[in-house]
């Protein structure tokens, strides 16, 4: 598994943890709507770590559903995995953070085609001014 590949799979498990801190995940008795919604993404995790046949499509539902069924969590959801899973995802991202995205995803082939290392978190926070 790459570099890229797997800074996503840890992003969605440290968003997964984060979302288990708010409402409604966090009441004491979770209705059966939040722990399916729960359950599917601890399964997306899954076919991700996997890279099972159809886990791009999945995150893809996935978000759109956590977008359209917690709107008031949707911050919570990270703009990387928006990208990474990309399709309709990337209709929740305004131009300009399109354009940071496909910027890194061209470092990160040119790199690729030049077969030099690509430290993609590094590079993603260079080029998102996430360095102090």
């Amino acid at each position: 598994m790459n570099l890229y590949h797997q800074f996503h799979i840890e992003l969605l498990k440290q968003t997964y943890n984060q979302l288990l801190r708010h409402y409604p995940f966090n009441a004491a008795d979770l209705m059966l709507q939040q722990q399916e919604f729960l359950d599917e993404y601890a399964a997306l995790i899954e076919l991700c770590q996997n890279q099972t046949v159809g886990y791009v499509e999945k995150g893809q539902s996935f978000c759109a559903s956590w977008i359209r069924g917690y709107p008031d969590l949707a911050p919570l959801l990270p703009r990387d995995l928006l990208w990474f899973f990309g399709g309709d995802c990337l209709h929740f991202m305004p131009d300009e953070e399109i354009v940071v995205f496909q910027r890194l995803d061209e470092m990160r082939h040119e790199a690729l085609s030049n077969n030099t290392d690509f430290n993609y978190p590094l590079e993603r926070a260079k080029l998102l001014n996430l360095l102090h």
